[in-house]
């Protein structure tokens, strides 16, 4: 029996050397070809790959700024009624733009900004650490710097830079689902998908963060997935380091809440790294990426104390302390398996006791609201609380509605996505097993494999994609993050080669040569999906983009104007959050509140200028308005009359919740 199985064994190895030339050729075409074509193939696949990405990205910006002026009238207004369009929180931002380029100097403005005292009534805040207002500075640097002031106004220079921002979204979108499937038909059907679902709040209002800082995360996770691969050459892997160590940076320097995105980026890291599906050296030279950025931006933002409480900073710091104990961890014994429940649970701990450590000696402002919030949303308790459930209100905070899953079933985007989903994480945890039963990592997978869960790349972007859809699911605000990277996969997935392959290995595919099949399929179904998508949303994009839209709201211009010519200049305005930031911006003059949700301050206040609607006596009004020095009160119909979409959730009510009224 030995002998007879030594002897099939090298049969088989004969047979394997026979056939070994003409698999080669087939895996390979250009071996054969001379040098000079190979090298010229890639270039020409490299160049016109990133001129589509480029064009995808400038057409995305012309499209959403003809959107913007078709929708506000944008160029026909005057100057208070485009101010107007800035709602809510965005005003504020503008405000301080503007405030910037009326300084007679940039340095004496960015000291106005940080030592602000004609904003909010009876406090000096900094407003550049406090609201991230980066994103101006740079603007109004980059106008004044430029020349600018003759040739284009200052608000259109503004949101030129986040139409432009927008469009290195869509290159960055492009160029990581092209990379991934080795195709641009998947980066432009990730634009055709991107442009008719709900990937950007940008519609709605330009000056928010996120439309300044996502662009950047876009570019760092194209480059992640590049420089996460096993082939890739030393200069371009430098260069994806490069820019992973770039943008991070810049994405935590432009949103407050970029470190929390980074940490859901972090944990998809550590689950990658510890199931052996990526090499270690690289995963852990990101960590050091994540503490220099964390790190030097704690510098840079005025010694900002959320940084160094941030769960980030604990969980990458716990992780480089456990490094030495992932040393033979991965080698498929009894052992390993054990020491591997054990480095979870020790990385775990000391992320835990880190975090209380750095919260209990780092003096910083406590979010108690926010534990609560999480508190009531996950049903684990409930409150009375005002601005708790203010906030629960609030539509970005809210768990997704039926018709937005609707809209992406009609745009075929979520079921392909499921498909891919479904395949690309059944073969990550085959690999999953494979390295627990001590196979180790293959460096190169080819198309006759079918293993794509083998790249560390899709491995990542699986797990990735996981984490961000579980908090979409929770938070409406959240579809936002995760609806552009369901294009992407959903994308590269329809148009790899790999993904079908693996299928068919599934399957055992006899009839038809499945190599031969799955290139078929790359090209003919998101063929069939583009066609699909042109044929249904082209026109209404092109409706869209003809027709004006009418947007005049005449009874806040009228109130704007009556503030500018009839208040004294000391004159301190109390009302509603969303329209203090409004009188802010539009007249300059001090008010009592702004519409910023994570300072604790504000809020307070926000809940009691908010009295002037509950049952409470005009006593109790009078002495809250007049302890913030307020002369105007404004009183707005809107929320006297509140039909609130959500039941419950109207401020009267509330309000009288909160002060036992009810």
């Amino acid at each position: 029996g030995a002998e007879d199985l030594r002897q099939r064994k090298k049969q088989n190895c004969t047979e394997t050397d026979k056939m070994a030339p003409d698999e080669r050729n087939k895996e390979n075409p250009n071996l054969g070809r001379s040098p000079k074509y190979v090298l010229f193939q890639r270039f020409a696949k490299l160049f016109f790959g990133c001129v589509a990405a480029i064009t995808s990205g400038m057409m995305y910006a012309v499209y959403l700024s003809t959107y913007h002026e078709r929708k506000f009238w944008f160029s026909s207004r005057q100057e208070l009624e485009r101010e107007i369009t800035f709602q809510g929180d965005s005003a504020i931002y503008y405000s301080f733009y503007k405030e910037l380029l009326k300084a007679p100097s940039f340095e004496r403005g960015v000291y106005e900004l940080t030592h602000n005292n004609k904003t909010v009534s009876l406090r000096t805040i900094n407003a550049v650490q406090q609201m991230t207002l980066y994103p101006e500075l740079i603007a109004s640097v980059l106008y004044q710097a430029s020349g600018s002031e003759e040739v284009i106004e200052p608000v259109y220079f503004y949101i030129g830079i986040v139409f432009g921002l927008q469009g290195i979204y869509m290159a960055a979108l492009f160029v990581t689902s092209w990379g991934m499937s080795g195709t641009w038909l998947a980066g432009m059907l990730t634009r055709g998908w991107v442009i008719i679902t709900d990937t950007t709040r940008i519609d709605h209002s330009i000056p928010l963060r996120e439309n300044w800082a996502l662009p950047y995360f876009a570019c760092q996770v194209a480059a992640l997935t590049g420089y996460l691969k096993n082939n890739i050459n030393s200069s371009a892997e430098r260069f994806c380091y490069l820019l992973v160590s770039a943008s991070t940076y810049t994405f935590m320097m432009m949103w407050e809440y970029s470190h929390y995105l980074l940490f859901v980026q972090a944990v998809s890291l550590v689950l990658l790294d510890s199931f052996a599906l990526v090499q270690t050296d690289k995963v852990h030279e990101v960590y050091k990426i994540y503490l220099f950025s964390l790190f030097l931006g704690y510098l840079l933002q005025f010694e900002n104390p959320a940084l160094l409480v941030s769960p980030l900073l604990s969980l990458v710091a716990a992780l480089m302390l456990s490094k030495c104990l992932q040393v033979n961890m991965k080698k498929g014994t009894f052992i390993s398996r054990m020491l591997k429940i054990m480095y979870f649970y020790l990385v775990f701990t000391i992320t835990v006791t880190m975090n209380f450590l750095l919260k209990t000696f780092v003096p910083h402002k406590e979010n108690e609201h926010v534990l609560k919030f999480l508190e009531v949303k996950f049903g684990l308790n409930t409150t009375k609380n005002f601005t708790v459930n203010w906030l629960l209100c609030q539509e970005s905070l809210q768990t997704p509605s039926q018709d937005f899953f609707l809209r992406l079933t009609q745009s075929s985007l979520l079921p392909f996505y499921i498909l891919v989903l479904i395949i690309c994480l059944s073969s990550v945890t085959q690999v999953i097993f494979r390295r627990i039963g001590g196979e180790p990592l293959k460096e190169k997978v080819t198309l006759d494999d079918g293993r794509i869960g083998e790249r560390p790349e899709i491995a990542y972007h699986v797990i990735h994609t996981i984490l961000m859809g579980c908090l979409a699911m929770m938070l409406e605000g959240m579809k936002y993050l995760w609806t552009p990277y369901m294009c992407m996969l959903a994308a590269f997935g329809v148009c790899s080669p790999e993904l079908w392959m693996t299928l068919f290995k599934w399957l055992r595919l006899r009839a038809v040569h499945p190599i031969l099949l799955a290139l078929i399929l790359s090209m003919a179904v998101p063929s069939i999906i583009g066609f699909s998508l042109w044929k249904e949303y082209f026109p209404r994009i092109m409706t869209e983009l003809s027709e004006l839209q009418e947007f005049y709201d005449s009874d806040t211009v009228e109130l704007m104007m009556w503030v500018k010519r009839q208040a004294p200049v000391a004159a301190v305005f109390a009302g509603s959050p969303q329209l203090m930031g409004m009188i802010k911006l539009c007249t300059g003059w001090m008010v009592t509140s702004l519409p910023l949700y994570d300072d604790v301050d504000l809020l307070q206040r926000n809940e009691n200028v908010y009295q002037i609607y509950s049952k409470r006596s005009a006593e109790d009004i009078y002495k809250i308005l007049t302890s913030y020095k307020a002369t105007y009160l404004i009183i707005e119909d809107s929320v006297c009359n509140e039909v609130g979409s959500v039941k419950g959730c109207r401020v009267k009510d509330l309000l009288d919740i909160a002060n036992g009224h009810v």
